[in-house]
């Protein structure tokens, strides 16, 4: 028995170190690597490069709100065939630009930009693992999503454009390429895209759980996880459950449009001519997109919020607040997002009652969030905060969640809802909750683990100056729009200034102040991009451990290989937020520190955690 085992031992540490040791070429390496790491790089280049093309498009209609007088000429060369003979964007493909707009930032920058980078970033190094489960699986969710994205650029450039039936695709416009003209070969081009993307979130999450659930390092029980690693766990969970019926959705879709099903389509009458479809209903679409629809808003939130309990405990150098309350208030997230889609849906006719139910549920999770909301402030609270460009934009973060959250209370009411639905109150609560939030959690992420990821500093005083021109901005361009929206404004609309009342009137100025703030707020996006790549290669060197953070990652080499750890994998001997322990020599004990080391902090619950 002992020589089998002093026997096998060195077979499996040779396995485990291998790739340490083996020459990989540039394809190996960068292009198909099986290393999470890099895998993880390469979501967050090509989620930024989306981001780029999605603000863009956003600052396009941003200015046609703003300015609907103004001649767009100059900018033929790059947008030539999207212009009227006036000089004006042509409002099909205004439409166009919303619905690409939406696309492009909820599923290619926050979901697969975000949730790509680092779960795939940080639950290997965060659990104690080599890799994810399954190196080559994660290459392909990777590469399914290059596809997809490639898919999904040329679809923009297509004769007729690109898909413009708003980024929900409601049927009949999108079911029908006589309809509008982004429903020809744009709207073919964006479901087989959304296809392969939906590919590439089930593989990368059921990676995730599997990883999370079988590869945890000796002593790393799930009550030691971090809490971003809970937090992914339960993104992926939403995600295995709900992306299949967007993708059911999407082929009873592909169905009506090629093969003269009528899942969606009813009695509908194009130019005088009546189609043959019998039996089929719209609404059905709005209940399978929204099943997803609105646990895609936690799947975007989630990984940020994670991120930022992460950032806050460290930065305040505190144990965050109510560590076993913050796991199950994103368990009752998890939970309850599934049965609140039809707050989405109070005008589309449903039974009073119906709506009802759907209101006390959406009420209810505002408890949960409610939950994290106060953690993190009992956590700030007489903290010793250090004020980094990540803690900043984790402050943020918490925020645009507390902000954005409140307005939300009056959405999720049906009475207020049937007054407010599709204005743009709608369109500000949801940037400054999911959009602002989010990305504040992308940036707080990258600021905070760019060392691990590239072995050197981002630029602080580039990061102070992200932030607050960022911060403001996003305020500027958002808050004003719920008094737009209260005032009536309607979403989707090309222009207001063919209404002739003193209530339109009025608010143009404050359409013009919102495109304003909106395109510099861009515009910095640049200075991040700058500090970024500029840092990536001549940024100062990042020491082991920057942050004095608790959390495994940090005891790696600077620049860790596809092993991640060189020799024998850490042993998790506590929680991962013992910072500023009363007693303590340092504020902080990294968690493979042992309880014996340590007997001048240790408490009496030390050991049952």
């Amino acid at each position: 028995m002992e020589i089998t085992k002093t026997s096998t031992k060195p077979k499996v540490q040779e396995q485990d170190h291998h790739d340490d040791h083996h020459e990989q070429s540039f394809i190996t390496k960068y292009i198909f690597s099986e290393d999470h790491k890099m895998i993880a790089k390469q979501f967050l280049i090509t989620g930024i490069f989306w981001a780029i093309v999605g603000g863009a498009m956003s600052s396009l209609f941003r200015i046609q709100l703003g300015f609907p007088d103004m001649d767009l000429t100059a900018l033929s060369p790059i947008i030539g065939n999207w212009l009227t003979p006036q000089g004006k964007i042509d409002p099909e493909v205004y439409l166009a630009l919303i619905t690409m707009h939406g696309t492009i930032m909820v599923f290619f920058v926050l979901t697969a930009g975000l949730s790509g980078t680092f779960s795939n970033f940080l639950i290997p190094l965060q659990i104690g693992a080599r890799d994810m489960a399954s190196g080559f699986l994660n290459m392909l969710s990777y590469w399914f999503f290059f596809l997809s994205s490639i898919v999904m650029f040329i679809s923009i450039f297509v004769e007729g454009g690109p898909a413009s039936g708003g980024w929900t695709i409601y049927p009949p416009l999108s079911a029908l390429p006589q309809a509008v003209s982004g429903s020809g070969m744009g709207m073919t081009l964006w479901l087989v895209s959304m296809a392969l993307f939906i590919v590439s979130a089930l593989l990368g999450a059921l990676n995730y759980i599997t990883t999370v659930i079988n590869l945890r390092t000796e002593g790393m029980t799930f009550f030691r996880m971090p809490l971003t690693i809970w937090a992914f766990l339960v993104t992926a969970i939403l995600g295995v459950l709900s992306f299949p019926v967007l993708l059911s959705a999407a082929l009873l879709l592909i169905m009506d449009r090629s093969f003269g099903t009528s899942f969606y389509l009813s009695d509908i009458y194009i130019a005088g001519e009546a189609l043959s479809n019998q039996g089929g209903s719209a609404i059905l679409f709005q209940h399978l997109f929204w099943f997803l629809g609105h646990p895609e808003v936690y799947i975007v939130i989630l990984p940020s919020l994670g991120i930022t309990s992460e950032i806050i405990a460290t930065c305040s150098r505190k144990p965050i607040f109510g560590y076993r309350a913050m796991v199950y208030s994103i368990f009752g997230i998890g939970v309850l997002s599934f049965v609140v889609w039809a707050h989405h849906m109070f005008i589309s006719g449903m039974n009073p009652f119906l709506g009802s139910v759907f209101t006390i549920l959406t009420l209810i999770i505002a408890v949960p969030s409610a939950v994290k909301a106060f953690n993190y402030i009992a956590t700030l609270w007489r903290g010793n905060i250090v004020f980094t460009p990540a803690m900043l934009f984790s402050i943020g973060l918490v925020s645009f969640f507390i902000s954005g959250g409140l307005t939300g209370l009056f959405l999720g009411n049906s009475v207020v809802d049937i007054n407010l639905h599709d204005t743009y109150f709608v369109v500000a609560h949801f940037h400054i909750v999911m959009g602002s939030a989010s990305f504040f959690g992308l940036f707080a992420g990258v600021y905070h683990w760019f060392p691990k990821m590239f072995g050197r500093m981002m630029n602080r005083t580039l990061g102070y100056i992200h932030f607050w021109v960022t911060f403001i901005g996003a305020y500027l361009v958002f808050f004003p729009l719920h008094y737009i929206g209260i005032a009536g404004f309607p979403r989707r609309y090309y222009s207001f200034t063919n209404f002739e009342t003193g209530r339109i009137e009025s608010f143009i100025d404050l359409n013009t102040f919102v495109s304003f703030a909106a395109i510099i707020t861009f515009a910095v996006q640049f200075l991040f991009l700058f500090n970024f790549f500029y840092s990536m290669y001549r940024g100062r060197r990042a020491p082991k451990n920057p942050w004095n953070s608790n959390t495994i990652e940090w005891t790696t080499p600077v620049e860790p290989g596809h092993g991640n750890w060189p020799g024998a994998l850490p042993k998790v001997e506590r929680w991962p937020y013992d910072y500023s322990k009363p007693g303590s020599e340092t504020d902080f004990i990294p968690q493979n520190i042992p309880l014996s080391k340590t007997p001048e902090s240790n408490m009496p619950d030390d050991t049952s955690r």
